[in-house]
This record gives C-alpha cells, sequence and structure tokens, in this order.
C-alpha cells in the first residue's frame, strides 16, 4: 500500500526495538523514521477517562445527594502529562494511510491503542503486530505474521468494559461510604474498589482466623529404630478414641502411656512394608503469578518488584518472553527453536553446559500443548545470548528461575520409591515412612533443599518385611500445640486471588469458577497489593509477611458481603473474558454495572455504619483524626484523610529514627482519593 505506515507502540524502548528492526533509523520529534514508514509510541496511557466534574461541575463535591454518577456517553480527555507526545502521535496519524498496533500483546495493551485512535478519529486499515519476545529474530517473525486489526477489536471492549465498572464501582461506592463512615465519625477515606476490596477481604478474613485461634495442646511420641546397623524414625498411631481429624493425640496420659509401653517393648517388629514407584512430571515454565508467588517465597521479593523484573528481563535485556502471562504451557511451533535457546543458554553461561549434555532436546513434556496455550504462552528464555553482568543480583536470581523450569522440560520425569511401614510394638502401632531416589530427572535442575527437608517421606529406610524385627532405640514424648494459620505474603495473597474458587463456599459458583482467572489479571494482581499497601490498607510485617490494618477492617465491616465477595469479582471477570469471545457486549456488560452500583447507592443512602476504629491524636497538618500504622522504624499515627493529607505523628515512644509530627507536606486533593481498580 502506497503511503506511510504507522507503527504505534506503547512505549519508546518497545518502538525503538521495532525500529531497529524495520530500518527506521532516523530519529524524530517522539518517533523514529524509515522509508514509509514511522514508529512511534504512547508513554502508557495518553488519554483517560475524565473525573467526574468534567460531566457536571456539582459532582466537584462529594454529596450523597449526587450519587450515582452514571455517564450516559462515555468521555476521555488527554492526559497533561503527555500532551506533547499526544499531539506527536495525532499528527502522524492524520499522515497514516495504514496503521499498526505494535503495543502489549494484552488486553490493556488494545485498550491503550484503540483509545488514542478514538480520540484522533483515525478510521484508516488496522494490522496488529503480536510480539511474545522484543529480540530481533522474535520482531522480524511477528512483523511477517501480521494479524486483521477485527481479530483482536474484542480485546479492547473487554479493557474498556473493565475500565468502566472499575470507575462506576470505585468511584460512586467509594464516595458513598466515605461520606456514610464520615457521618458515624470515622474521618478517613473508605477507598472501595472491584477488585482491591474483595482482595483485602482475603487478608482480613486470615488475620481474623488468626486472632481468634485457640490453641490445643497435643501430645506426639516419636521411636527411634534400627536393624542391621541402620537406624530410622517412626511414628506412633494414637488410638482413633484419642486423636482429632488431623491424627493429633489430644490426651496427654494416653501418650505418656504408649511412652511407656514402647520404652519396654524394645523391639517393634514390621506388620506390613508398602513401596510405591511415583513418577513426577517437570512443573510446567512460569506463569507471572507461579514467578511471583516463587519469587516471594525463594527472594523474599513483592510480587510488584517481581513483575518489574520480569518485565526488564523482556524489554530491556530481551532475556525472556513477555511476562504478563496466565499459562505456563508453550506453542508446539516452539519445538523448532529449542536447539537455538539451548545454544543461546551456553553461550551466556558456559557453566551450563555439563548440564545441558545430560538433557534430551528433542524430548516433549506436557508443556507443549497447543490446546492450553491462551492469548501468551509460559515465560521463557530467548533465542539470543544474554549479558548476565548487565543484569542485577535480583535479575539474575529471577532470570535462573525462568531458565530453569524452561530446562526443566527435557529431563526425564523424576522417579523415587516411596514406602510407607507399619510397626507393632508391646500393644502400640508405629507408622514409618522413607524414599529412595530412582532417576533424579529434572530435579537436576530444579532440586529445592528446602521442600526436600519437609518431606515426611524424605529419610532412607533399611530393607523391611513383614515380620523383620527392629530394635527400639530411644523414645521420646513432645508436647506440642496446635498453630494458627499463617499471614499472607504477597506471593501466598496473589495465589489466592489467582485460585478463588477455593474461598468460595456455594457449590454451584464454586463448580463455575474452577476455571476462571480468579480476582484480578495477571497484569493487574501487582498493583492491587501494591494500592493497597500505599493506602495503608495493607501493612508489612517482618521479611515476608502482610496483615491488614484498623481501617482495613473498617472498611470490610462497612461495605455490602456481596462487594468484598471474590466470588462476586471473579463472576465479573468471566464476563470480561465473555466480551473478549465476542459472547457479550460491552454496552449490556456497563449497563449491568449501572444498574448494580445505582441499586447499592439507594439501598445503603439512608444506612447509618456502627465503625469502630481507634482514634488517635489530631493531624498536625489538618486537624484530622489520624490511624495507627506500621512502617519501616516502627509504628506511627498517619491522617485518616490520606492520600489527600500526609501528616503523621509519633508515637508516644517513638523507636530511634521514627517519624516526627508533621514531617510531610499534605499533598493536594487529587483523583486518586478513590481507587477504580
Amino acid at each position: 500500500m502506497d503511503g506511510l505506515r504507522v507503527y504505534l507502540c506503547e512505549k519508546p524502548s518497545q518502538g525503538k526495538d521495532i525500529a531497529r528492526v524495520l530500518g527506521a533509523t532516523r530519529r524524530g520529534e517522539g518517533c523514529c523514521r524509515g522509508d514509509g514508514v514511522v514508529v512511534t509510541w504512547c508513554l502508557g496511557h495518553l488519554v483517560e477517562a475524565v473525573p467526574p466534574e468534567a460531566y457536571d461541575e456539582s459532582y466537584k463535591r462529594w454529596s450523597l445527594e449526587t450519587l450515582p454518577i452514571l455517564p450516559a456517553q462515555w468521555r476521555l480527555e488527554v492526559k497533561a502529562s503527555t500532551a506533547a507526545q499526544f499531539k506527536i502521535v495525532k499528527a502522524l496519524l492524520a499522515q497514516a494511510k495504514e496503521l499498526v498496533i505494535a503495543t502489549d500483546a494484552d488486553r490493556e495493551g488494545e485498550m491503550i491503542a484503540r483509545e488514542l485512535l478514538e480520540l484522533c478519529g483515525y478510521r484508516g486499515p488496522i494490522q496488529r503486530l503480536w510480539l511474545s519476545a522484543l529480540n530481533d529474530a522474535s520482531i522480524r517473525k511477528a512483523l511477517g505474521q501480521l494479524k486483521p486489526g477485527n481479530e483482536t477489536l474484542p480485546l479492547y471492549f473487554s479493557a474498556l468494559a473493565r475500565s468502566r465498572a472499575d470507575w462506576l464501582v470505585g468511584l460512586n461506592l467509594t464516595r458513598m461510604f466515605t461520606l456514610l463512615g464520615r457521618a458515624a465519625g470515622y474521618d478517613g477515606v473508605l477507598s472501595v474498589g472491584r477488585v482491591q476490596t474483595p482482595t483485602l477481604r482475603l487478608v482480613v478474613d486470615r488475620d481474623r482466623e488468626i486472632a481468634a485461634f485457640v490453641s490445643a495442646p497435643y501430645w506426639a511420641v516419636e521411636a527411634r529404630l534400627s536393624t542391621d546397623g541402620q537406624s530410622f524414625t517412626a511414628a506412633w498411631n494414637p488410638p482413633e478414641d484419642a486423636r482429632d481429624a488431623a491424627g493429633r493425640c489430644l490426651r496427654q496420659h494416653v501418650a505418656q502411656r504408649a511412652l511407656e509401653r514402647l520404652r519396654a517393648g524394645r523391639e517393634a517388629r514390621v506388620v506390613s512394608a508398602e513401596t510405591e514407584r511415583v513418577r513426577e512430571a517437570p512443573p510446567l515454565p512460569f506463569d507471572l503469578s507461579g514467578l511471583q508467588e516463587t519469587g516471594s517465597r525463594k527472594f523474599g521479593l513483592d510480587v510488584q518488584e517481581t513483575l518489574d523484573i520480569a518485565q526488564a528481563l523482556y524489554e530491556t535485556h530481551k532475556a525472556t518472553t513477555y511476562p504478563r502471562s496466565d499459562s505456563g504451557y508453550l506453542p508446539e511451533s516452539l519445538l523448532s527453536e529449542v536447539p537455538a535457546v539451548l545454544a543461546s543458554l551456553v553461550q551466556t553461561d558456559p557453566g551450563l553446559r555439563p548440564l545441558i549434555d545430560k538433557l534430551d532436546p528433542t524430548q516433549r513434556s506436557r508443556a507443549w500443548d497447543d490446546s492450553k496455550v491462551t492469548a501468551h504462552h509460559g515465560l521463557i528464555p530467548t533465542i539470543e545470548p544474554v549479558k548476565l553482568s548487565a543484569l542485577s543480583e535480583k535479575e539474575r536470581a529471577v532470570y535462573g528461575l525462568i531458565r530453569a523450569h524452561y530446562l526443566a522440560q527435557f529431563f526425564p520425569h523424576h522417579e523415587f520409591d516411596r514406602t510407607l511401614v507399619t510397626l507393632s510394638c508391646n500393644g502400640e502401632t508405629l507408622r514409618a515412612s522413607g524414599r529412595r531416589e530412582i532417576e533424579a530427572g529434572w530435579r537436576r535442575v530444579l532440586r529445592d533443599g528446602a521442600e526436600e527437608e519437609s518431606d515426611p517421606h524424605g529419610q532412607s529406610l533399611p530393607p523391611l518385611a513383614a515380620g523383620v524385627g527392629c530394635a527400639v532405640d530411644q523414645v521420646d514424648l513432645k508436647a506440642l500445640k496446635t498453630l494458627p494459620p499463617k499471614p499472607y505474603t504477597q506471593g501466598e495473597l496473589v495465589k489466592a486471588m489467582k485460585g478463588v474458587a477455593r474461598f468460595v463456599s456455594d457449590p454451584r459458583l464454586k463448580q463455575k469458577l474452577k476455571e476462571t482467572t480468579g480476582i484480578g489479571t495477571e497484569a493487574t494482581r501487582a498493583g492491587i497489593i501494591t494500592g493497597l499497601l500505599k493506602r495503608s490498607y495493607l501493612m508489612k510485617q517482618g521479611r515476608a509477611a502482610i496483615r491488614a490494618t484498623e481501617a482495613a477492617f473498617a472498611l470490610i465491616d462497612a461495605v455490602p458481603k456481596a462487594l468484598a465477595d471474590p466470588g462476586t469479582t471473579a463472576l465479573w471477570e468471566q464476563a470480561l473474558e465473555l466480551i473478549e469471545a465476542g459472547q457479550l457486549t460491552l454496552e449490556a456488560f456497563t449497563e449491568k454495572q449501572a444498574a448494580w452500583v445505582a441499586q447499592l447507592v439507594q439501598q445503603y443512602r439512608g444506612a447509618r455504619l456502627s465503625l469502630q476504629v481507634p482514634k488517635g491524636p489530631a493531624c498536625p497538618l489538618c486537624g484530622a483524626a489520624t490511624l495507627p500504622r506500621l512502617g519501616p522504624h516502627g509504628p506511627f499515627w498517619s491522617c485518616g484523610r490520606y492520600p489527600e493529607c500526609r501528616g503523621t505523628v509519633a508515637v508516644a515512644s517513638p523507636s530511634p529514627g521514627g517519624r516526627r509530627a508533621g514531617t510531610r507536606a499534605p499533598a493536594r486533593p487529587q483523583r486518586g482519593a478513590y481507587e477504580t481498580s
């Protein structure tokens, strides 16, 4: 086609990578030019939904009388911070004979481009560049396989539906519950969000479960046995009338009697010994949630930090594929690239040679399955070598995880024999378990010492068969207590958001949600958790744990159960998937959301909230009540109007280096006073 072909990217770095492959090497203002082609970029979102006051000046003041705010015609405006780049893109679109959307290949990337085209009035032909990696070879391949623009248009409708639902729920219900809270004596902003509120509910419920937990004592008896010079450990099996559902002995005198009988018995005889061969398939390559959960568990990384690292590995270092994937499976078409990927890994790190020499590059694990690949496949290394010295320590650690899960696909199953032994001693029953590795397989790549140490079947047993006698060398009685659930870590919270079905009690809804994407998406979960931390609804505790603050308990107690129910939000996410599949219209979804919000406003308009939140001293900057927070230097009081005001007050006995009263300047009122996600 004659005329100018414009490539519209999401970020400058992405645009420059594509421009280099296209030969568009002449730098222009906000773009790169070549013969008949120009590559430009968006700097993220160049446009945004207008605030309420743009529809009606009266909406500037928060008032129950003005709710619900339901735009009849949705409007967009150019972001002030990116107005200059918008002008450049608009001018280029006016010259374009054809457009190639080259933003990130996901729902949000589609929206970034399409909203811009809508505001600029572009009506020309559209094609879609769908990239899974930003190395040169992947870009060339994708440029030769452009998709028709209408193929990805439903992604835009789905993203737009999500954006409008977030606006309707977040804006209206934040205003309503904040106003009701103030009438009840709570001065803070009760920030409500379609996704953030049910996410917060998960943490609040866990913290309440921990607080309500009553520890119960139980007793365990452990015996050290030996035969043929090899010793092993066996555990006493309490009688049914003395144990709970978990098999723990709840009666001390029963355990004490067993201790005495076992010590007097001197010999335990094997009643049965059963061995089974276990074959473990390698774990799939990572999706983003799995990477975030593992990064949190192994390295103590925040989920946003893991996402940022994965994005840098993809975008800056060209080391790995697109990170925001919800699938760990790989397309069969990538099998042809396996030799090239393995060669690049050795070139990147020659120390891998002995390991790679042991794998089988022709092996096909369960990961290679076209039917299970979604819009993006699992995170894997690219076919181009990486300069490891250019990676930070944390980037190398995350890259190592991604690389190891890829290499594991070319090793055999991990095989071991698991043996369960039942023994009898002086009328008491003992049980022992053990394992013997037969084939290391993929564990050569992913051997996790911490996991193996915690494996109850991990000990090595001597050869045992029915009738074999074992000497009782030592018997110990242990007085133990049941432990409360552990607080969430960020990684575990992401995992809970994705697997929300297990928190739903309704069996029909539970079944419907088993295949859902859960709360939020791979692209948004980290941002939701980070937002809750910034708004002081969540706080960090220790190295990895996160806990709900008093403000979080107040919010969850104030809002309707349906709004905080993870199942409700997961059903909405399913509706967005139906829009993406062309089975539900944007208009129908938005109308239902508007009707639901209007119904809630009507239901709660005259309600009185009962909130019990401890209030601290007055804020030194604005005079509002303060709320307790926990910062890196210990506890302090923070203005209840945060983030509109950022005043703080030290606790009565501040820790060294703690904040002093009023050390932060008040922030100007901002749209972020309500959350729209």
